[in-house]
């Protein structure tokens, strides 16, 4: 019986856990035992490929904690400030321009600039004020950094995006169904356009009403006092304005030498400790600081990186049990007869399934494509329509699981006062407002194309 598949059963507890605000890592490990001991694991043998799996994500983590170090630098040398006080002059009332504006330049976090999640911390917590003053619902928010965290990888062939569409052209090529890379934004337009109407229903509908947050001096509870780092200390020196605007250019380097040493190696660590070493080298933040700046960075990005480390043992859990394998060859003795829409929603389940356990649309691309790269031969989809049902199960689970980095990275820029819960205000908005319509468009890509 499926639904007695340790994958199912092991998601369902994941699900359930979280909805009962049990935090995302216990309620990773929990789930991951349940799959291993109803796969016929011993508690043993579930820690042990739990732990052994972990690896996959260390570089991952890494790059996390780095950037959140670069974070806590960037946001004690000021700079921020400055954007803050422009936002507040030029927006005033419009709060649902600032909204769009966010999702827009998010988008570029995983095209033009790959930092993805890291410039959350950055940029989000100094706007929580004006965010407070508009009476803005974070939820609103939360939903437009995960469109700009997703959609662009889902159709646009550039950073994050190449590599989405290389991992997909590369395993249905090896399943017997080859499709050019030009022809994967075509086929994932259609799923694309379920993400905007996803955004538009979030913010112009579910989360329009004003809601109401305390303004809370995060300075307050920072563990950088401003006597510690180089502005503090330079004040009693020189001029503030002065001091100022030589700490704001050399933050600007910092970010420019980070971000191109990221493209030159391809490697999100050399790029954090490039623009750490510049901050320091520059006296930005001074070495005797840096231990306040690790503890700093811990609280920005330290949970988001062990989380991402335990989803990846929790997937290793499900994969090497070989459950995920066993629930899609279940899954298909569904479709019978049935037509080729009750089909591809039928597909898309599964695919949201799986995601919704394993935490990444990346990484869930190979698993899924094996399976349904020959059963869409059977049924006759097109290899368009295959690519739109791979590329969309892939990209269900990045707005439904709570371990995935495009619902942590909202969390982590929007809680930093303690008024926003990840599961309630960040993964249950995005999973409603972005998985249903793509579940419907992907539905329908699958269909028309």
């Amino acid at each position: 019986m499926i639904l007695l598949n340790p994958v199912v059963l092991s998601v369902l507890t994941l699900t359930i856990l979280c909805l009962c605000r049990i935090h995302v890592i216990f309620a990773l490990l929990l789930a991951a035992i349940v799959g291993g001991l109803t796969a016929n694991l011993s508690l043993s043998e579930t820690i042990t490929t739990l732990i052994g799996g972990m690896g996959g994500q260390a570089e991952t983590a890494l790059s996390y904690i780095l950037l959140g170090f670069f974070a806590a630098m960037i946001a004690q040398s000021g700079i921020t400030e400055i954007l803050v006080q422009y936002l507040l002059r030029v927006m005033k009332e419009k709060k649902f321009l600032l909204i769009f504006l966010i999702a827009f330049l998010t988008c570029f976090s995983g095209t033009l600039i790959p930092v993805h999640i890291a410039f959350i911390p950055i940029l989000i917590p100094p706007l929580l004020i004006l965010f407070n003053h508009l009476k803005i619902d974070r939820r609103g928010i939360a939903s437009a950094l995960t469109f700009g965290l997703k959609t662009p990888y889902m159709v646009i062939p550039i950073g994050y995006g190449l590599i989405f569409h290389g991992i997909i052209a590369k395993e249905m090529e090896s399943n017997g169904m080859p499709i050019a890379m030009s022809d994967i934004p075509l086929a994932m337009s259609i799923p694309a356009i379920g993400m905007i109407v996803g955004l538009l229903i979030a913010v112009l509908f579910t989360y329009k009403k004003p809601r109401e947050y305390k303004d809370i001096d995060l300075s307050k509870t920072s563990s950088l006092p401003e006597e510690e780092t180089a502005a503090g200390l330079e004040k009693q020196k020189t001029p503030r304005t002065t001091f100022e605007k030589r700490n704001h250019f050399f933050t600007i380097i910092a970010i420019v030498v980070a971000f191109v040493l990221q493209l030159t190696f391809e490697s999100m660590v050399i790029g954090a400790i490039g623009g750490i070493t510049v901050m320091f080298v520059t006296r930005v933040i001074f070495l005797e600081s840096g231990e306040k700046v690790v503890q700093e960075g811990m609280v920005m990005m330290g949970v988001i990186a062990f989380i991402m480390l335990i989803a990846s043992g929790y997937a290793s859990v499900l994969k090497e049990t070989g459950a995920v394998e066993n629930f899609v060859n279940n899954a298909t003795s569904w479709f019978g007869d049935s037509s080729q829409l009750v089909s591809a929603f039928v597909l898309l389940l599964v695919g949201l399934f799986i995601t919704m356990g394993i935490g990444t649309s990346f990484g869930t691309i190979p698993i899924i494509a094996a399976v349904f790269v020959p059963l869409c031969a059977t049924l006759g989809f097109s290899p368009l329509a295959t690519c739109a049902l791979i590329g969309t199960a892939g990209a269900l689970g990045d707005a439904g699981s709570p371990a995935s980095d495009s619902t942590l990275g909202p969390t982590a820029g929007l809680s930093v006062d303690g008024q926003h819960n990840h599961i309630w205000d960040t993964v249950v908005p995005t999973f409603i407002h972005y998985n249903i319509p793509l579940l419907i468009f992907g539905t329908l890509a699958a269909v028309i194309l």
